[in-house]
């Protein structure tokens, strides 16, 4: 094996490759990236056995010869980093070392055998489509932050994506808040699907999609959620689990309804959060005709208060809420002006964008 390539072309999918690369290793050989060339492209491979990410470069220069081998994908990395803007790299494989030679740096680098390296088993596609990567990437944005971590209840850590007729859904909640995206496609799809894809998947998946409008396919099989573009090779393991039932959270009996300017919302939240108890985040929304006051106490006896302009007629309402939920949700909206719909003080609310957006967001009160 042995091929040049500049340090740019190189850096792209190497870092793709060790992102997914996880530090901490039981399998000595999961700590490498696989180095695949043949016919004039190079594949780099990384995996932790759950996502599996192939990133690919064509060389300028023909290769002196084909093969494969794994090298330490951390170390390949700090090197490629640490030399000079437009440098030229030469590999070369000798005595099962892998030379890397830039100019008058050498480094050798340990190698383990490329037919070790563990590769996704590859199953047939259930659902297959294709959209543009920005499109892709707000369903993401839209709904992330929503995922659960590390709790008892699995299904939770990840994402619902759904898949009925022309629309793709993806949906996330951690028991306290929940969600929603929707996107209409151009193909119709006949089969309807529900997969749940897990945290850390969806999280290297966003960090692919770069070119907004690039094509990118989804293949989702009943193991596997497939992203291809042209230049990377994205496979996830899905959770085997159910995900609740999303539409029955859905607050169908609002009586309350208050429209207000989103920004103007965002920074009273952030003020008043200030002062909130550090553990527990918890606000109080006192809403009257035309106004909505945001207080907010801690443990030290210290209390911010704010109040804004809203559009409202109705009966006076307080309610108590986790301001992070709060103050996520509209970080991710992007109109000028946010609806949200209460019942009392004992009911989620629901936000959304006030002209018929196509995110949905509930969030659970808290008791103060």
């Amino acid at each position: 094996m042995k091929f040049s390539i500049s340090r740019e072309a190189l850096l792209k999918p190497l870092n793709l490759a060790a992102g997914v690369v996880e530090r901490r290793q039981t399998l000595p050989i999961l700590a490498n990236v696989l180095l695949a060339l043949e016919d004039g492209r190079l594949s780099l491979t990384g995996t932790d056995l759950e996502v599996e990410l192939i990133g690919h470069v064509d060389l300028e220069q023909p290769p002196a010869s084909a093969g494969e081998v794994t090298v330490p994908a951390r170390k390949l990395v700090d090197i490629c980093k640490a030399l000079p803007d437009g440098s030229r790299i030469d590999f070369s494989l000798d005595d099962n070392r892998l030379v890397v030679r830039s100019g008058r740096s050498r480094f050798v680098l340990s190698t383990l055998p490329a037919s070790d390296f563990p590769n996704v088993e590859s199953s047939a596609g259930e659902v297959e489509f294709e959209l543009r990567q920005g499109d892709l990437k707000r369903l993401i944005d839209r709904t992330g932050f929503a995922m659960a971590q590390q709790d008892v209840r699995y299904y939770l850590n990840g994402m619902l994506w759904e898949v009925k007729g022309n629309r793709l859904r993806t949906v996330a909640t951690d028991g306290h808040r929940l969600a929603m995206c929707t996107l209409e496609m151009p193909a119709d799809i006949a089969d309807a699907v529900q997969v749940i894809l897990p945290r850390k998947g969806v999280l290297e998946l966003a960090r692919l999609l770069m070119n907004e409008d690039e094509p990118v396919r989804v293949v989702i099989g009943t193991n596997h959620f497939r992203a291809f573009a042209g230049e990377f090779q994205f496979t996830s393991k899905l959770v085997d689990g159910k995900f609740p039932d999303y539409e029955r959270v859905l607050p169908r009996a609002a009586t309350k309804v208050v429209y207000g300017d989103r920004e103007e919302m965002r920074h009273a939240l952030s003020r008043a959060s200030i002062l909130s108890n550090e553990k527990y985040r918890g606000i109080r929304l006192s809403l009257e005709n035309g106004s909505l006051r945001i207080v907010a106490n801690n443990p030290e006896q210290e209390e911010a208060e704010d109040e804004i302009s809203v559009d409202y007629q109705g009966d006076a309402l307080e309610i108590g809420f986790n301001v992070s939920y709060l103050l996520d949700v509209l970080g991710v909206l992007s109109e000028r002006n946010v609806k949200l719909s209460l019942s009392d003080a004992n009911s989620s609310a629901l936000l959304e964008e006030a002209e018929a957006g196509d995110s949905l967001y509930v969030v659970m009160p808290m008791r103060l």
